[in-house]
């Protein structure tokens, strides 16, 4: 089995490329999906996220409200890190334990981890492949908008992480989703026959 790790900036296309691949029978796991899992009440880690940045994170129902947590953590360096230091090593154990279940099964020859911090964890160093979503900043802001931030806030999250440049120098497969639909489409169908043929090779 294949593994390939999918990244990208915030807003670069990344959702659109796992949904494209899962379509075409990838089997995908979205590290982001795990990681909103920790943070339910009934999950012993979002009592850690709660210690650590208090009652300000929640939603009026009692539960952490990531629109919050987001605000407080995006744009200080030292806040994301204390974050991702409780979250990510379950995250990780995870993603480990379902690569496994997936390769004992052995029903997909492609297993596709979806992360926006494959490279800044160096976790992507554990996968076959890396492949890099992206798209222009410009673009990026007005997504972030269309989801309701305001265009500082959409700076600001970008601003945050690694530059897109710098994770494009590290791919493998890099699929450019600035264009059309049809466009990124052609760029998946392309990265998934160059992934067949290189599972099929190593059978």
């Amino acid at each position: 089995m294949l593994t390939v790790g999918l990244t990208g900036g915030i807003a670069s296309g990344k959702s659109t490329v796992a949904r494209m691949l899962r379509e075409r029978g990838c089997a995908i796991i979205e590290a982001d999906l795990l990681a909103h899992e920790y943070l339910q009440p009934e999950n012993p880690v979002s009592q850690e996220v709660l210690r650590e940045f208090g009652a300000r994170i929640l939603d009026a129902s009692g539960k952490i409200d990531r629109a919050k947590l987001g605000e407080i953590v995006f744009g200080n360096a030292a806040k994301i890190a204390r974050l991702n230091a409780i979250i990510h090593p379950h995250v990780l154990k995870e993603i480990a334990r379902r690569l496994q279940e997936l390769k004992r099964a052995g029903e997909t020859d492609i297993a596709v981890v979806v992360a926006a911090l494959h490279i800044e964890t160096g976790y992507y160093k554990t996968f076959d492949r890396l492949a890099v979503a992206w798209c222009r900043p410009d673009q990026q802001v007005e997504r972030l908008t269309k989801r309701g931030l305001t265009p500082g806030q959409a700076a600001r999250r970008i601003a945050s992480q690694m530059p897109i440049e710098e994770k494009r120098r590290l791919a493998d497969d890099q699929i450019d989703c600035s264009g059309t639909l049809q466009e990124t489409t052609r760029q998946v169908d392309e990265a998934l026959a160059r992934w067949k043929q290189i599972a099929q090779q190593s059978h």
